[in-house]
């Protein structure tokens, strides 16, 4: 018929930043503006405009907690973090100061003189060397538009426009739209802009939300009803598909249901290597909520317990009877397999009600975790005692977060003790011989584990900031990005180093962070010695998949290669070589 034609299939190749094979209609989000009319004021007016001000950073600020709150009920703290940096800014008397002041003396409405003191801020930190104070000028911007839309009584939320299910496609999403995607209606998305280590494209891994980023014109290439198909995995976006290219992923979609069936049946047998090496599998939880999907997922029991969520988003500080009922369950729900609670990992970028904030340049390097505890006992000691009360079940362990030096553990050690004898001459019953560890997350901790080792009973290595801290690389500045290396060879070298110190005192190792949840480098980790692998529950298959494909020695020999090698890309070519060999169906999901 005149008038219809078949549109032609475009290709665009992206960055995969969440996995997944996803067939839908697009939705086009538009492009939100500034509003920044500038209008003359009488004096007369100054305070209402500074009060409409006021009334903006309220609403600002309740907007973000609210948004935190949801990140941390869904995807746990870690992930909830990424707003602290927001509340820093819409909090900031000296920003805010900065704004009235130039009000008062322009005599001008406030919208216009806030989004140019918020300009000069974001232009002179994006200046900035450190990549740390660099990275909060994009937290400046993203804080102005909501105060300015706060300002025109407007809403920020993207995600409002999305009416039935569909491939959202936006030049970009912050933070907080990816946390307001509702799942049931956006099945995937794709954007102009991002990186593989932005905080949106970590969100949606996290939600398991399809998603391509960085593919600079989508938006101008699609229009909303196009179809899409979405490759997750490989950052590819096919607009108008063609049919044969539809028939070809409908047969790799259904590969990988079947995969994901294959891994589900090996819920209930044990982490064994081929040749009978046993690495148990434990989960990383955030929330109560988690305790349920450990065993479904195939892990037993919990390598790393966070408690930050208990002291987060409430009105008033957990008492130790709280903490104790949250730290029973957890025990309870897991008996025998072991509990290991941290210990609270705060600091100054995310502080506890009643905690003052110091304003610390790089709060990453500042009073947090183990010496935020350590000088305030009042914290600490009710903490201790509630995890020592739920010890009366004796797979309960203690861990201290963020060690530097053997006086932290000795210190900690001390108050524990102190909490003992005071919960003996109360009548309480616990365990007197809790295993205590440590987290070896600093590299000064690695390397006197010699000393550190005669105090504790395990270590736990906490791989994502040992790689941070180690390489001087903050994985989330796309700057740098690149240089986050796992397999460095400073990197190996120091998990080596630990785990013979370990094994040599008569210890064990886990591993808490992202290296074991990789079924890539689980081989590495393997082979290097490491005792334990804990992952988030939804890792737990793939992991289990790769140890039963494995033979222990071969993990060995591929740890004596990796050992002796002198780059990173080689360490991590023999490792994707072996999985390639073994577990090809893992890179079928993750590649």
């Amino acid at each position: 018929m005149a008038g219809e034609y078949e549109k032609s299939e475009i290709i665009l190749k992206g960055i995969g930043v969440s996995p997944g094979i996803v067939v839908f209609k697009a939705q086009l989000l538009s492009q939100q503006t500034d509003k920044a009319v500038q209008r003359t004021i009488a004096v007369t007016e100054v305070p209402l405009e500074i009060a409409r001000f006021e009334e903006a950073l309220i609403a600002t600020h309740e907007q973000i907690k609210h948004i935190q709150k949801q990140v941390a009920e869904v995807l746990g703290d870690e992930h909830a973090s990424i707003f602290d940096a927001h509340m820093l800014v819409v909090d900031d008397r000296t920003f805010i100061e900065d704004v009235i002041r130039t009000v008062k003396k322009d005599l001008v409405n406030v919208e216009p003189v806030m989004q140019a003191v918020s300009n000069r801020y974001a232009d002179m930190l994006s200046k900035m060397e450190d990549s740390y104070l660099s990275e909060r000028a994009a937290d400046i911007r993203d804080v102005t538009k909501r105060i300015m839309a706060n300002l025109a009584g407007e809403t920020l939320d993207q995600m409002a426009q999305i009416s039935e299910e569909c491939i959202v496609v936006a030049h970009d999403l912050s933070p907080s739209d990816t946390a307001s995607i509702d799942r049931n209606k956006v099945k995937a998305f794709v954007t102009d802009l991002g990186s593989s280590t932005s905080h949106t494209a970590i969100m949606a891994k996290a939600l398991e939300v399809p998603a391509v980023v960085g593919l600079h014109n989508v938006t101008a290439v699609v229009a909303s009803g196009d179809m899409l198909l979405i490759d997750g995995a490989k950052g590819l976006v096919f607009i108008n598909p063609t049919s044969e290219r539809l028939e070809k992923y409908r047969k790799r979609a259904k590969y990988q249901e079947l995969i994901h069936l294959e891994l589900n049946t090996l819920r209930d047998k044990p982490p064994e290597t081929r040749d009978g090496y046993l690495v148990p599998i434990t989960a990383n939880i955030e929330l109560l909520e988690e305790l349920e999907v450990v065993g479904e997922r195939g892990a037993k029991g919990i390598g790393l317990f966070r408690t930050e969520f208990l002291f987060l988003g409430v009105d008033t500080l957990p008492d130790e009877e709280a903490q104790y009922q949250a730290y029973l369950k957890a025990a309870e729900s897991q008996y025998p397999s072991p509990v290991v609670i941290r210990t609270l990992d705060l600091g100054a970028d995310k502080l506890p009600v009643g905690f003052s904030n110091p304003n610390e340049l790089n709060p990453f390097l500042g009073d947090r975790a183990i010496r935020l505890c350590l000088s305030h006992p009042e914290l600490f000691k009710p903490q201790l005692r509630a995890i020592l009360r739920a010890s009366k079940h004796d797979n309960v362990r203690i861990m201290y977060p963020m060690v530097s030096c053997v006086q932290e553990v000795m210190d900690a050690n001390t108050l524990l003790r102190q909490c003992m004898m005071e919960l003996s001459k109360e009548g309480y019953d616990f365990n007197q011989n809790i295993p205590i560890g440590t987290m070896i997350e600093v590299p000064s901790a690695a390397l006197i584990a010699d000393i550190i080792a005669p105090h504790v009973s395990y270590f736990s290595l906490g791989t994502n900031d040992l790689i941070q801290y180690t390489m001087a690389v903050d994985r989330g500045n796309e700057n740098v990005a690149h240089l986050y290396k796992p397999t460095h060879m400073a990197i190996i070298r120091l998990i080596d180093h630990v785990v013979k110190v370990s094994h040599k005192h008569g210890l064990w190792t886990c591993v808490c962070g992202q290296m074991a949840a990789n079924p890539v480098l689980v081989p590495l980790l393997i082979g290097l010695g490491v005792d334990e692998l804990s992952v988030s529950p939804s890792q737990a298959p793939m992991v289990k998949d790769v140890i039963r494909k494995l033979y222990y020695s071969g993990a060995i020999k591929l740890a004596q290669k990796a050992l002796i090698s002198s780059t990173a890309e080689h360490v991590e070519q023999i490792c994707h070589d072996m999985i390639r060999e073994i577990a090809p169906e893992v890179l079928e999901l993750s590649e």
